[in-house]
């Protein structure tokens, strides 16, 4: 028997489980209690075949939303661990303004079901060099971090960088979002010779109006990415206010 398991066993009692939504007393960590549970808004298919918008019944093979027909967007598809919601909004907000890291490991472990075959590369969305300083972490980074250890997948840091800052997003509707985002990325110099003609897996926290993951889709594509899948926690959905 491990010489630690009596100490182990008093810190489970002294520190147990807690829900990531509401705090309440669970089996195991990063589950979700009965309550926070039902009220998470899972999704997948069926959905879009572009973007990945989930569709109330299945429509068929190949069925584009009408967004999408008219305007493609630059990425093949947002995969979104569950819907924007009180207890999403809530982990999020948990992460990355409360500094709840162990957050990040409860997403990653929402998101690995819907991590596609033929995934080359994990890039993190990238966070401007004054807001790292000042929250200490980049939560896209984090999230990405635990999807790469539990996948065995490669993980590239450093391969998109903030090339602006930008101001805060909340309150800002999808077209201010999108002006507010121009021009903020940068793809690394040396990119071109691992990307070309690689899929990538685009992992961020929150997907809502999109401006930041077109943004960063583009430049890979740009740099001769042949695919750009965003993977995300939650997904603001076209009938959610954004906030």
């Amino acid at each position: 028997m491990d010489p630690r398991t009596p100490f182990l066993r008093l810190v489970d009692l002294a520190l147990p489980p807690r829900c990531p939504g509401c705090g309440a007393i669970v089996e195991a960590d990063h589950r979700f209690c009965a309550v926070c549970w039902a009220s998470l808004q899972f999704l997948g298919p069926p959905w879009c075949a572009s973007c990945h918008l989930p569709f109330a019944f299945d429509a068929g093979e190949g069925m584009r939303c009408g967004a999408c027909l008219a305007d493609p967007p630059p990425h093949d598809g947002v995969r979104a661990a569950v819907a924007y919601g009180d207890v999403a909004r809530r982990l999020a907000l948990k992460l990355k303004y409360g500094g709840r890291l162990a957050a990040a490991e409860t997403m990653a472990r929402a998101m690995l079901r819907l991590v596609p075959d033929g995934v080359d590369l994990i890039v993190p969305v990238p966070l401007h060099r004054w807001r790292l300083w000042s929250r200490g972490f980049n939560q896209a980074l984090l999230i990405a971090e635990g999807v790469s250890r539990h996948t065995g997948l490669p993980i590239e840091r450093d391969m998109l960088r903030r090339a602006k800052a930008t101001p805060k997003l909340q309150g800002l509707g999808r077209r201010a979002r999108s002006k507010a985002v121009a021009g903020a990325f940068a793809l690394a110099p040396d990119a071109r010779p691992t990307i070309e003609g690689r899929t990538i897996l685009l992992v961020d926290d929150v997907h809502t109006s999109g401006a930041a993951g077109d943004g960063c889709a583009r430049l890979l594509k740009h740099g001769g990415a042949a695919r750009v899948i965003l993977l995300c926690w939650a997904r603001v959905l076209p009938d959610q206010p954004l906030d």
